[in-house]
């Protein structure tokens, strides 16, 4: 969905011409994956991460066409939002001091964002969901002035037959409300971790990743207000679920998925043709080889572990796993920190004797997820070597931080660029303090005023200092 589109508007021939290019290249896929015609450049990392635009009294500020014309950065580019930008990170082998380059990248991108919007009145803010925001300010004027989101809204309205959205989330609190359009999903921001894999190893990877996924929500958590009510640690992972839902009978297209792989990652792209909908019929002209409609169709399917296809620079075609999980924020560091645990958690689960798959049920992993989002680091999470459920805290302390040293080691990862990101993730836990508690905590001693909230943690936030480390 990154690619713009030439119009907004579609008819039935559009829709017939696209399938039939979404089924060629399909097809040829398959023949790829039979021949393994994949790139064998592995381990190289990537990330995009969401971020608001705010004014002075902690609200949205919808100027990201002003903002994105001053920046001028290719890195910076737009979101649904007119109060989102994404900031993407260069591909970046996970060799030698690679974390510390991704951090001085998104700095750098970030110091000169920052700058911009300082000329511009207002802030940048990195978090899951922006605790001033409003339903009202979720409307189709603030949406970014690109044709595919447009394009987007329609669609899905018509598959519901324009019926609203409808969202409704129990947590410590309730929230039953409903939604004309798309704009919901803009009340979701996220840090997304990217993954360049080979494909003799694409199964255990994308099964890890699925795996981790409690963990990974449980450590990062940053998104427990929503609208003013108090609802789940990860909130962002239901409202998401719920903001681009097609209508009854159709597939969740916001999911953890239906199972692991079994057999390779074409099995993803396979249910992307059988079970959703065309969204976007947008007709390119790049070849059956570009898999150009192939790959527009699958950035329409927003599974929390998503399946990519991209080309090297010398046109070899390569796998990626999206690991979509991860809110934005709460800063820089924590960012980079939640990219190590999960890409040293995948390094072991690699070299595991045993596939992770075949020890933990899909049902489980499903289970771990769901937990996790709601529940935080108290979250029961199973894992084979736990014994039985034991919490998202111990099961990172006890298990999964050794596990990620481990496969960061192999990676060939300094050690002191190891210990210096995964402290960030050992003093969450030993503080019992991700990015929600801190909200929380603030809450239960400031009261509910989330324009002090949101400022309170803007201050934090430009200190530099990890989530942890904040006080109350």
């Amino acid at each position: 969905m990154g690619q713009e589109i030439d119009r907004a508007h579609f008819d039935a021939d559009a829709f017939a011409a696209f399938a039939e290019r979404l089924a060629a290249e399909t097809a040829t896929l398959k023949d790829w994956f039979a021949e393994n015609r994949f790139s064998h450049r592995a381990w190289v990392a990537g990330f995009e991460l969401e971020a608001w635009l705010i004014g002075p009294d902690a609200l949205p500020r919808a100027i990201n066409d002003v903002f994105l014309k001053a920046l001028g950065n290719d890195l910076v580019v737009p979101e649904l939002s007119r109060f989102n930008v994404e900031i993407n990170g260069s591909p970046t082998t996970l060799q030698g001091r690679a974390f510390s380059r991704l951090e001085d990248e998104l700095g750098h991108t970030w110091t000169q964002c920052q700058a911009v919007a300082d000329d511009l009145g207002a802030q940048l803010l990195m978090t899951g969901i922006l605790p001033t925001l409003a339903p009202e300010q979720l409307h189709p004027g603030n949406m970014s002035s690109l044709a595919r989101y447009q394009a987007l809204n329609e669609r899905l309205m018509a598959l519901r037959q324009g019926q609203p959205f409808e969202l409704h989330i129990e947590g410590r609190e309730e929230i039953n409300r409903t939604h004309p359009d798309l704009m919901l999903e803009a009340a979701a921001t996220s840090f997304q971790i990217h993954l360049q894999i080979r494909e003799p190893d694409a199964v255990r990877l994308y099964n890890a990743a699925v795996a981790v996924s409690g963990p990974m929500v449980a450590v990062s958590a940053n998104s427990p207000l929503l609208f003013g009510h108090d609802l789940w640690e990860e909130t962002r992972i239901p409202l998401f679920e719920q903001a681009v839902a097609a209508g009854e009978g159709s597939e969740q297209r916001v999911s953890l998925g239906r199972d692991y792989c079994r057999r390779s990652l074409f099995e993803l792209f396979a249910e992307n043709r059988d079970h959703f909908p065309v969204l976007i019929p947008h007709i390119r002209d790049g070849g059956l080889a570009s898999l150009d409609h192939l790959r527009f169709h699958n950035g329409t399917i927003w599974r929390w572990n998503r399946p990519l296809l991209g080309f090297d620079h010398d046109g070899l075609p390569h796998l990626r796993i999206e690991h979509r999980v991860v809110p934005a924020g709460p800063t820089i560091i924590d960012s980079i920190a939640n990219a190590v645990l999960f890409y040293g958690m995948l390094a072991t689960l690699l070299r595991r004797p045993a596939a992770i798959e075949t020890e933990l049920p899909f049902a489980a992993a499903k289970s771990n997820f769901y937990a996790a989002a709601r529940h935080g680091l108290d979250a029961p999470q199973q894992w084979p070597a736990a014994g039985g459920e034991v919490s998202a805290r111990d099961l990172l302390e006890k298990e999964l931080l050794p596990a990620a040293r481990s496969g960061l080691a192999w990676l060939g990862i300094p050690a002191a660029e190891v210990e210096h990101y995964l402290a960030v993730i050992a003093g969450r836990l030993d503080r019992d303090q991700n990015g929600a508690r801190w909200q929380r905590r603030w809450v239960d001693r400031h009261g509910r005023d989330l324009a002090a909230l949101t400022l309170a943690y803007l201050e934090q936030q430009q200190t530099g200092r990890p989530v942890h480390e904040w006080p109350v």
